[in-house]
């Protein structure tokens, strides 16, 4: 298990993303991936209201993690994680969308505390100031008991945390931000902030929407919504020298190339656990092994080299 920042929660080193939950994997999948990846030791869920809104005009994610809860009986041993600021109807950070947002997900998740509550994106038209006091209101009321930054920028990030020391306000403790062997943009300004201020982070598309799975080469089909995007790294110098170097430790090691992906991830400095989705069992295996995969300073480097843009 890792903290997350300075908090008091520690989690599991691979937070499972539900954004496919009612999406590409129907209710009952859905509950057998969380059913899994709990008896493998997993205790950190990652979902949003919005997801997955954009296929099923609904919260499905969320309502299928409270029907989850609610039949486990087992709340108290999950650190749960949803966001506000995407949805349609409760778009941005004002203090009455949080404030709505929050009462509308805590209902759907079934529980009256979310562990840690994420601004999903940056929302400008909102001075800083208002939507982190509406945060600490939450945690004051016992609603959320951890707040944390999404899609935030360097100098965004900053400020916040800078404001909340100010007033007094609750702290962002954790980013959330795109982060893999093929993008590698987080190593620069943005993790300078997240080490320098005691943050954790808790990056998404580890695995680059599918790309470091390793199924990815030059005329080959792959069923999955996200093949079109995964697919573009194909054209880049990087990506294909990437996989090759991935499947060659992966390999060598007896594992799948998305563990070896996701151990590189959760291996970099600031990092706690790395979300990664699935959408069957088959697809959580690797997930699950990647907690467990310890990479070499050796192997660290291959890979560090081979990314390289």
């Amino acid at each position: 298990m890792r903290s997350i920042g300075t908090t008091d929660l520690s989690v599991f080193p691979i937070s499972l993303g539900t954004n496919v939950f009612g999406w590409t994997a129907d209710k009952e999948t859905s509950f057998a991936i969380l059913d899994a990846y709990v008896e493998g030791g997993g205790n950190f869920l990652d979902t949003a209201d919005v997801y997955p809104y954009w296929a099923t005009g609904e919260s499905t994610s969320e309502m299928i993690i409270g029907e989850w809860l609610a039949a486990r009986r087992n709340r108290d041993s999950i650190v749960l994680a949803t966001k506000v600021g995407m949805l349609e109807g409760v778009a941005g950070l004002a203090p009455a969308t949080i404030k709505t947002a929050v009462e509308d997900s805590l209902r759907r998740l079934r529980t009256d505390y979310i562990d840690l509550y994420w601004a999903h994106v940056d929302d400008h038209d909102t001075p800083l100031v208002e939507s982190l006091a509406a945060f600490d209101a939450l945690v004051r009321e016992g609603k959320v008991r951890h707040v944390g930054a999404s899609n935030y920028s360097a100098p965004r990030l900053a400020e916040a945390l800078k404001l909340s020391d100010a007033e007094g306000l609750a702290r962002y403790v954790a980013l959330q931000q795109p982060y893999n062997l093929v993008e590698r943009g987080y190593e620069g300004e943005l993790r300078e902030v997240v080490a320098r201020e005691g943050l954790s982070s808790v990056p998404y598309f580890g695995l680059a929407r599918g790309f470091l799975t390793g199924k990815y080469a030059p005329g080959v089909d792959v069923d999955s919504p996200r093949a079109g995007k995964a697919a573009e790294y194909l054209e880049t110098a990087h990506g294909p020298r990437t996989v090759a170097a991935l499947n060659s430790l992966a390999q060598e090691r007896g594992v799948a190339p998305a563990s070896v992906a996701l151990a590189w991830v959760a291996a970099q400095p600031t990092v706690t656990a790395p979300i990664a989705s699935a959408r069957d069992l088959e697809q959580l295996r690797p997930l699950m092994e990647a907690a467990a995969l310890t990479l070499s300073e050796e192997e660290l480097a291959v890979l560090d080299e081979a990314s390289q843009v």
